[in-house]
């Protein structure tokens, strides 16, 4: 009796034994399963950074070209600059402005002459954009006869954007776009020689910018224009309709 007892034991204890060792197997699966979930975790982690460079590269090269745009234009605009001074030959106070400018008046008090070191702007004798209309492009106006003005008053001044298309506008003897109509798309230094009549009541500008002058050969006052409808010449700032010659704003840059 006594030798049939400890044999009896010993299969329990390998039973125990085994089922422990079945325990750690378990464990060891589902630490493989864990292993793999995490790989399937990292994998997904991946394909979704990967998917978002991927989709976040298309807009990012688009992106990097409007802020390459934006950009670009913030720097035309800050090396758009105007200087204007109190005295001629630039000489006294003076201002240095980058951007369009309803009223002058609190900057300075007269204007004798003027440097453009970028951009193209258009100065006009009093406030709000009115009054005669001045056309300054780069460069150095030492007095106001220099950029053709009737006396030393700049009182608000607009930039103009660069331009490089084409030129395209139609002028009639009426108003309300009527009357003998022509078209042109280049300078014309006689408006007679070409339109055969002295005034111009209304026009249609529908590409680029224009310079319309009082006379010929590009004198007189001058009245900036924009693209758009003019159905009276008093749309453009002008009183009389007489319009002796006009050009195309051009733009260096």
């Amino acid at each position: 009796m006594n030798d049939t007892l400890p044999l009896s034991l010993s299969p329990s204890v390998s039973l125990s034994l085994s089922l422990s060792l079945s325990l750690s197997l378990s464990v060891s699966l589902s630490l493989s399963l864990c292993l793999s979930l995490s790989l399937s975790l990292s994998l997904s982690l991946s394909l979704s950074l990967s998917l978002s460079l991927s989709l976040s590269l298309s807009p990012s090269s688009s992106l990097s070209l409007s802020l390459s745009l934006s950009l670009s234009l913030s720097l035309s605009l800050s090396l758009s600059q105007i200087i204007f001074y109190e005295g001629r030959n630039f000489q006294g106070r003076h201002w240095e402005c980058n951007s369009d400018c309803m009223d002058t008046f609190k900057h300075f008090n007269c204007c004798n002459s003027i440097r453009v070191s970028g951009g193209h702007w258009v100065g006009y004798e009093k406030p709000n954009f009115m009054g005669y209309q001045y056309i300054l492009n780069q460069g150095e106006y030492a007095d106001y006869h220099s950029w053709m003005g009737y006396n030393n008053c700049i009182r608000s001044c607009q930039m103009y954007p660069p331009y490089r298309g084409s030129y395209r506008m139609r002028v009639y003897n009426r108003p309300e776009m009527m009357g003998p109509m022509m078209e042109f798309m280049e300078d014309c230094p006689n408006v007679y020689d070409r339109y055969h009549h002295h005034d111009i009541f209304s026009c249609h500008i529908m590409e680029g910018y224009w310079i319309f002058y009082e006379h010929p050969n590009y004198r007189g006052r001058q009245y900036f224009m924009r693209p758009g409808e003019y159905r009276a010449c008093s749309d453009w700032g002008c009183h009389n309709p007489m319009i002796g010659s006009f050009r195309r704003m051009r733009s260096s840059v």
